[in-house]
This record gives structure tokens, sequence and C-alpha cells, in this order.
């Protein structure tokens, strides 16, 4: 009961289930894993994240000295990353008053922590894969109520908060015959438009997306990286020590007839 309350208002505000965000039929893009090991790439999606998604959602299982992991000491989080706490021990958790939220927006924006984990489809992709596909594919639609839809999550409540960044698009979509019935038309996507541009090209914007999804990825499991390491080091160790046991097998029966 818990989880479809949560599901259900992670699609209100944008970040439904992957089934949901399927509904615009695209195939997600592939995130860039190179990023989650860039120690540079993931500072500067931190500073993304702080800067563009701490304002409304929260992160409130991670705490900001945790950074530490990724290259960055306590006086450059304090001083670049801090904006709604004093302590660097602190959770990040956004300054906006539950209540406001509510009003404004119709629910309480969801907290962002394991969201790169929980949008995972088995047919599409990692959840890094779809929100490496959602951010970059937000356009101009004047019959929505915020003035934005997107690609990856057909009529989203969340408009485009990165705008300034990728700039305005509109997009084009033609009618086209239905491939399993050309009786059948179909809205098929053509391209997008720019309508202003934005501080950064789009080459830019797509690197910077991926550099955000990678620190929202890392978020999600700021461990994965010393479990890989520690895995690489058991299966080493576990393919040594059968080597050792069949060895003394061999010595304990090789006087048995």
């Amino acid at each position: 009961m818990i989880k479809k309350l949560i599901l259900s208002l992670l699609a209100a505000l944008g970040f439904g289930t992957a089934a949901a965000a399927g509904a615009g039929g695209i195939q997600w893009d592939r995130f860039p894993t190179d990023k989650l090991t860039d120690l540079p790439s993931l500072q500067h999606g931190a500073k993304l994240f702080v800067n563009h998604c701490l304002n409304c959602h929260s992160a409130a299982y991670m705490r900001y000295n945790r950074m530490r992991d990724i290259g960055l000491s306590d006086e450059e989080i304090k001083k670049f990353l801090m904006f709604a706490t004093e302590k660097v021990g602190d959770t990040m958790q956004t300054s906006l008053d539950p209540k406001q939220a509510k009003e404004w927006f119709g629910g309480v924006p969801p907290d962002l922590t394991l969201v790169a984990r929980s949008r995972a489809d088995i047919s599409k992709g990692s959840g890094a894969d779809y929100l490496y596909t959602y951010l970059r594919n937000y356009y101009r639609d004047p019959a929505a109520a915020t003035g934005w839809n997107n690609r990856a999550f057909p009529d989203v409540a969340m408009p485009n908060v990165l705008w300034q960044l990728q700039g305005e698009r509109a997009a084009t979509f033609v009618e086209q015959k239905d491939a399993h019935d050309p009786a059948k038309t179909v809205h098929a996507f053509a391209g997008f438009t720019q309508l202003t541009p934005g501080t950064m090209t789009p080459a830019q914007f797509d690197d910077a997306m991926a550099d955000l999804v990678a620190f929202m990825q890392w978020m999600a499991e700021p461990d994965q990286g010393l479990r890989v390491r520690l895995g690489v080091w058991v299966l080493l160790f576990m393919a040594l020590f059968t080597v050792v046991v069949w060895r003394m097998n061999a010595a304990f029966w090789k006087d048995v007839k």
C-alpha cells in the first residue's frame, strides 16, 4: 500500500514508474557509464544537482559529507554545495515548505536519493538510462499546464528547470501510417526545433546531463565502486582457493585405490 502511494506520487510529479515513463514509446538513450568513475564529472554533477534539483527535491538519505568520496573536502562542500544547512554532516534536505509545495504542485516533490535505482526497466534500460533520456527530452508545449512537455514522460507535471542551459525547443510531430496497420496513422516525432539558445551548446548540455545523472547514480549507491572492487578480489580469491583445494584433494586421495 505504501509502495503504491509512493509510486503514484512519483508519477504525478514527473518521476513515475518505468512503465509510465515508457508511455511515449521512445527508446531510452544509453547513459555513458564511464562518467561513474570520473571524479570531475561526479563533482560537476553534484553542483548541478544542488543548484537545479535541490531547490524542490530533497535527497534525505544522503549526507553532504559523503561527497568526500568523490574527492571534495569539507571546505569545498560548505562553500559550493551547502545552501539549506550549515552542518556538513546534515542530510540533503530542501528548504521548500511541504505545505507550500502541496499548494503549488499538488503534492510534495519526491525524494531523489534512490531515483536512479528505482527507474530501471528490463526492456528499456537502467534507471540512469531513463534519467539521461528524460532530462534531454523536454520541449515547449503551450497546451501543457506548465508550458513544458517531455517525450520520455508525456504530460509530465514537472517543468523544465534546466531550460536556461539547454534553451527552449519545440517538438515537431507528423502523421505516419502505422507499421502494423496501414489503415491507421500514428503521431510520430520528427525532431526538435531550437526556439531560443541556451547557455550551453547541445553537446555541452548532453555532457552536463551525463554528469548530473552520474552523480544521481552514485548517490543512489555510494558504495557501488567499492562493492565492485571487492567483488573482483573475492572472485580472484575464490579462483585461487579452488585451485588449492583441488590440489589438496588430489594429494589426500592419491594413495587410495
